[in-house]
């Protein structure tokens, strides 16, 4: 729930092609993944690959935002991306959504990681804001031009 706005939320994994569907078209329709070329069938891609974790949030039964978590590979615990639908941002909702990945990622690993467009400057403080800190920066990375910054929220090394 988020007590500011008084907005009842509700996290759950993705369930079937049609909720993909309606991600895969928030994620297209908005930025930074406008700017970052991820077109509808880009991003459908990503969300029906079973390799992610993909975690949706719900108001009153809407698909509100999502989240997809990378929990295998070089970055254990890397959030690929983070969607909050453009009328559901500035309410609180997008924190619980990423408390919700920080929990499940932290629950096996002591790190989480993401990487934030050079150009998202907004979204660059709020990670910063809520613990992030940077860690590299990958040039060129998604589009020439602007990098891929990436951050690192911990609670301790690998080892211990």
């Amino acid at each position: 729930m988020n007590a500011e706005n008084n907005i009842q939320m509700e996290i759950r994994k993705l369930q079937g092609p049609s909720e993909a569907e309606v991600c895969a078209r928030m994620m297209a329709d908005s930025e930074p993944w406008i700017t970052l070329g991820r077109d509808y069938e880009k991003a459908l891609r990503v969300l029906t690959d079973p390799r992610r974790e993909v975690y949706q949030a719900f108001v009153e039964e809407k698909i509100v935002g999502f989240t997809i978590l990378l929990m295998q590979g070089a970055l254990v615990g890397y959030i690929q991306s983070i969607c909050m639908a453009p009328e559901w941002r500035n309410r609180r909702l997008g924190r619980q959504l990423l408390e919700f990945a920080e929990k499940r990622i932290f629950k096996d690993t002591p790190n989480v990681f993401l990487c934030v467009s050079s150009f998202n400057r907004d979204a660059r403080r709020w990670y910063a804001r809520l613990g992030y800190e940077v860690i590299g920066e990958l040039k060129d990375y998604i589009i020439p031009g602007h990098s891929e910054i990436l951050m690192r929220k911990t609670i301790g090394p690998l080892a211990g």
